[in-house]
C-alpha cells in the first residue's frame, strides 16, 4: 500500500467525530420550540445525522408547523437553542469525549499540521460543545452551518481560511474528518481528502460505500498521514 502523504490541515467535524453529547442538542432544539411555540420537537424526526444546524431548523419548523418559517423567526429559535445548549452541555450526563480524539489532536498539532473545524454546526453551538472537553485550545480557525446551509460549501470556506495560513495550500493538501456520508461528500465536492470514521451511527463498511478516501474506526486508529 503506497504511503500516504502528512496533510498540511485537517478539519475535523465535531459531533460524533470530537464529542457526543449525551443528547444535549435534541435537547436544547427541543426546548427552543417549545418556549416559543408550545411545541417540544423532536429534530430527529424530521432530520437526519449530519445535517446542518439551518437544515435541522428549517425542517422540523416545517414539521411541527406546518409552513417555512419567516427568517425573524429561525433567528428567534437559534437564539434560544444556544441559550439552552450552554446551560444543558455543562450538565450532560452522557457527554464525552470520544476515543482517541484528543491524542490525535495533540499528535496532529506536535506533526506541524493547521487544526481546523468544518462543522454543520452553527459557530456559537459548535465551539460551546468543545468547551466540556477543552478541545478549542486546539483550533485555530473554523466553517460552520452559520457559515452556510450547504456542508461542501462551509467544506470550502474552511479550506479557504486555512489556505490563509499556508502559503500554496491545494485542498488536496487537507484531509477533511468526518462521522458520516455527507462529511465524505462534502470533502468530494471541495477536493479535499475524506477520512471517514465510524465513531457516530455510520460503520466503516457504510463510509467505504460513501466512498471515503480513509475509512478507520476510530480516532485510536492510526491516523493517515501520521
Amino acid at each position: 500500500m503506497p504511503k500516504v502523504a502528512k496533510p498540511v490541515a485537517v478539519l475535523f467535524d465535531v459531533d460524533e467525530t470530537l464529542v457526543h453529547t449525551g443528547g444535549s442538542g435534541a435537547r436544547s432544539w427541543k426546548l427552543a420550540f417549545d418556549q416559543l411555540y408550545g411545541i417540544p420537537a423532536d429534530i430527529g424526526a424530521h432530520t437526519s445525522a449530519g445535517e446542518t444546524d439551518p437544515q435541522v431548523a428549517r425542517a422540523t419548523f416545517r414539521g411541527v408547523l406546518g409552513r417555512e418559517p419567516s427568517s425573524d423567526e429561525l433567528s428567534k429559535i437559534y437564539a434560544h437553542y444556544l441559550l439552552h445548549l450552554a446551560e444543558d452541555i455543562v450538565t450532560s450526563e452522557g457527554y464525552r469525549v470520544l476515543p482517541g480524539a484528543r491524542r490525535t489532536l495533540v499528535r496532529l498539532g506536535e506533526a506541524g499540521v493547521i487544526l481546523g473545524l468544518v462543522s454543520g454546526a452553527m459557530e456559537g453551538a459548535a465551539r460551546t460543545k468543545l468547551i466540556p472537553a477543552d478541545l478549542n485550545r486546539f483550533f485555530l480557525f473554523g466553517a460552520y452551518g452559520s457559515d452556510s446551509p450547504d456542508r461542501s460549501e462551509l467544506t470550502t470556506i474552511a479550506i479557504e481560511k486555512a489556505a490563509r495560513l499556508h502559503d500554496d495550500l491545494t485542498p488536496s493538501q487537507v484531509f477533511v474528518v468526518g462521522d458520516t456520508p455527507h462529511d465524505i461528500d462534502a470533502a468530494r465536492a471541495a477536493g479535499a481528502v475524506s477520512v471517514g470514521v465510524a465513531s457516530g451511527k455510520f460503520s466503516t463498511d457504510a463510509l467505504h460505500e460513501a466512498g471515503g478516501d480513509h475509512v478507520i474506526g476510530s480516532l485510536e486508529d492510526p491516523f493517515p498521514g501520521l
